[in-house]
């Protein structure tokens, strides 16, 4: 069993690769508005069994659900204990997407996933193209539905955001990669 979570520290990680990475690349084009405002809640959760776990992702659900979108527009939930298994990590992610549609918020909200090891099914484990999706921790997005189309709607080449990360990720290749994320060996 690890030992309580420094939270200050969790959150800051994912402030900066927010910023530095998801913002700073454009990875995600819908991001620097929301950042800028001030409108992404960090919630780093630190329960260390499923079950707590579990409980956090629904009460962060609710809080989103209950928050002003011009106050709150979205939530990275951080799991720094207890899913660093990637196979573990989708298992919950699972669960958690189970519980969205069981309680009704399914076309509220959506859940974007980021892991340490996220591997994109059918793609090279070697391939760049994986660190779209890698997190300091792993993390579930939960995402306003509605905030999402309208994004999409006024982008003028939705479809195509994934095949521009993937380039990006291929020209900045592995090692340039892991430098700018601090993760050299």
């Amino acid at each position: 069993m690890m030992g309580a979570v420094d939270q200050e520290q969790v959150r800051g990680a994912m402030e900066k690769w927010v910023q530095e990475w998801i913002v700073g690349l454009a990875i995600c084009p819908f991001a620097r508005p929301v950042l800028e405002q001030q409108r992404i809640h960090f919630a780093v959760c630190p329960a260390q069994d499923e079950d707590a776990r579990f409980q956090f992702y629904l009460r962060e659900m609710s809080d989103l659900l209950d928050a002003d979108p011009e106050q709150r527009e979205t939530t990275l939930v951080v799991f720094p204990q207890g899913l660093e298994e990637f196979e573990d990590f989708l298992d919950f992610h699972a669960a958690c997407e189970q519980a969205l549609v069981e309680v009704g918020l399914e076309g509220t909200f959506q859940i974007a996933t980021f892991h340490p090891q996220y591997l994109f099914q059918g793609e090279d484990p070697a391939s760049p193209s994986h660190y779209t999706n890698r997190a300091p921790y792993p993390t579930l997005h939960l995402l306003r539905e509605e905030s999402v189309a309208l994004g999409v709607a006024q982008h003028s080449d939705p479809e195509g955001i994934p095949a521009r990360n993937i380039a990006l990720m291929d020209e900045l290749g592995v090692e340039e990669i892991r430098k700018r994320l601090g993760l050299e060996k």
